[in-house]
């Protein structure tokens, strides 16, 4: 199958890897040339612009940072649905809203093409070792093209409704992910307050219906051991946060959880935190209330 794969970040260049390795013929376009030599090393064919990488696919990836840049890159003047063939499908792999997912399949459907979106569960480190988890929203049609790509990327693939079902599907997972994260700091954080021994502490947790994947999982090896390099950015979280609030929003579903968290990561963002893993919420909120850090040893 020949694909043509946009956006080579900490997510997309893993998962294009895995398909050149797996005997997909890729053309690659990012606005990294580094992303995009180091593909060209996997045998991917390089391409200087979207049309190009458009134009070359039976299939067309797109993994990108957020609603406005999957606009452009597939609905602007230069982009995929102006380059692409008839009868082919576009795969976005992005977190973005709704509606901008219900419109550009809408503008898709015109141009006699189709639509698949199929957001990213879990970590870089898992797209790096093939075992990403998809949410895809596709009719049974798209779903059954673009499933050998999914099967070579990951491990785990959900067909959760018609196009916009992943998105939507994405949203609801992502709430209760980053919501999580703020409570874990808020509960670590009054530990340091109350000078409780964080071994002692984390133990008496994991034997308790407080626990959760985040806190036993992930922050053992992130925060907690002192790295706060992303994995997933608070900058990326706060906007999977608007996205659920906005959503939620327009739904008229009431989530001032949802509301509150994203102003804590607001305000993490706003004292230089925006680029760091968002398990490094504990840090911001300890930095906030002059407490030390919390950090196993």
């Amino acid at each position: 199958m020949d694909v043509g794969f946009i956006g080579l970040g900490r997510m997309g260049r893993p998962m294009a890897s895995n398909l050149c390795r797996k005997g997909f013929r890729l053309t690659v376009n990012d606005i990294n040339p580094d992303a995009v030599a180091e593909l060209a090393l996997l045998q991917a064919r390089p391409a200087a612009t979207v049309a190009e990488a458009a134009a070359a696919g039976q299939v067309i990836v797109t993994m990108l940072p957020n609603s406005a840049v999957v606009d452009q890159v597939v609905a602007g003047a230069e982009g995929v649905l102006a380059h692409a063939k008839p009868g082919s499908v576009v795969l976005d792999m992005s977190t973005i809203d709704p509606e901008t997912t219900d419109r550009l399949a809408a503008q898709a459907a015109e141009r006699g093409i189709g639509f698949v979106d199929a957001p990213v569960g879990r970590l870089a480190s898992h797209a790096d070792r093939g075992e990403s988890l998809f949410m895809v929203g596709a009719t049974d049609e798209h779903f059954a093209r673009v499933r050998p790509l999914l099967e070579a990327m990951g491990s785990t693939i959900h067909h959760c409704g018609p196009v916009g079902s992943g998105t939507r599907t994405k949203l609801v997972n992502n709430f209760l992910a980053v919501a999580s994260c703020q409570m874990n700091a808020e509960a670590l954080a009054l530990s340091q307050r109350f000078g409780l021994a964080l071994e002692t502490t984390l133990e008496v947790l994991y034997g308790t219906t407080a626990v959760n994947g985040q806190l036993k999982i992930a922050w053992p090896s992130k925060v907690l051991k002192g790295d706060i390099e992303p994995g997933f950015t608070i900058d990326l979280a706060h906007k999977d946060l608007t996205l659920i609030v906005e959503a939620a929003n327009a739904a008229r579903v009431p989530m001032p959880m949802a509301a509150a968290a994203r102003e804590a990561f607001s305000t993490a963002r706003s004292r230089g935190f925006g680029d760091k893993d968002f398990s490094a919420m504990v840090d911001a909120l300890c930095d906030l209330a002059s407490i030390e850090k919390p950090r196993l040893r």
